[in-house]
């Protein structure tokens, strides 16, 4: 069984390599913007994302005091601006007094946490942005205000989420939206008993009765050939997080997932597009 799942994703890969249009059916998806370079989840990162020629960009969201939504990834503000605030006891007023730029490069100082509304103003024709919700369900409601008075709205959204009922509540109250279920290293393995849980058939099946429209997994897990080919029969897809290295995203497009999360998305598409010529 071993051998033979190499030799699938062998030629899966071998069919890539030799097919361009292949490779360029993957969608790269800038994480939290181009943040290689830009400072995350800040309107300079979603630009320079769509600069890149980014297919997506993907932002996490808060919610705030006064019912905002901003794009952020930590719990709170510490990381990006050097200030340690949540951002649930602050108003979007107070967040952008800070100055969330310049821990990346001075050159990008002053650049402010970003509102929801600002970054959905910037996709371009063609391209998506992918919401990864970090508050709780509580923010259901409020997003799906937002969006709905967005014209990119349903097309160029999708939703992902690591909480389920964020995600199927993300699914039940806007089911014309994509919506992943965001996971990390599948199976899971229990360190102290060793139980292995999680495995990505369970995940597959609990998305499939949820009407979800597929997964987000990180790339270390279990994928095969044999797992897409039961996610496509399902009718779902998969995205991968976050993909830095380039023999990395060769094998991930060679499974034929539907999008490649990274750092980098110029880069990265630029190296696996080269290993295809």
């Amino acid at each position: 069984m071993f051998s033979s799942r190499i030799l699938l994703a062998s030629l899966a890969l071998a069919s890539v390599i030799a097919s361009p249009g292949t490779v360029r059916a993957v969608e790269f998806i800038g994480h939290r913007g181009a943040s290689y370079d830009a400072p995350e989840n800040t309107l300079a990162s979603v630009n320079l994302a769509w600069e890149q020629g980014a297919d997506a960009a993907e932002i996490d969201i808060y919610l705030t005091k006064d019912k905002r939504i901003i794009a952020l990834h930590d719990k709170t503000t510490k990381k990006t601006t050097g200030v340690d605030w949540k951002p649930g006891e602050r108003t979007l007023a107070e967040l952008q007094t800070l100055d969330a730029g310049s821990w990346k490069d001075a050159k990008y100082a002053g650049e402010r946490i970003p509102a929801l509304e600002a970054i959905l103003e910037t996709i371009p024709p063609g391209r998506k942005l992918v919401i990864e919700i970090k508050s709780g369900p509580e923010i259901l409601p409020y997003l799906e205000a937002v969006l709905e008075a967005c014209p990119k709205y349903p097309s160029q959204i999708v939703i992902i989420a690591f909480d389920w009922e964020n995600i199927t509540g993300a699914k039940q109250r806007m089911p014309k939206v994509p919506c992943y279920w965001l996971y990390g290293t599948t199976p899971k393995v229990d360190k102290e008993t060793g139980k292995i849980s999680d495995r990505p058939d369970e995940l597959l099946a609990r998305c499939k009765d949820a009407g979800l429209d597929g997964l987000d997994l990180k790339y270390d897990g279990e994928l095969t050939p044999e797992f897409m080919a039961k996610m496509k029969a399902a009718g779902l897809e998969l995205i991968v997080w976050t993909v830095n290295e380039p023999d990395v995203a060769r094998r991930m497009a060679a499974l034929g997932v539907l999008g490649i999360t990274t750092d980098r998305p110029a880069w990265l598409r630029e190296q696996v597009q080269a290993a295809a010529k």
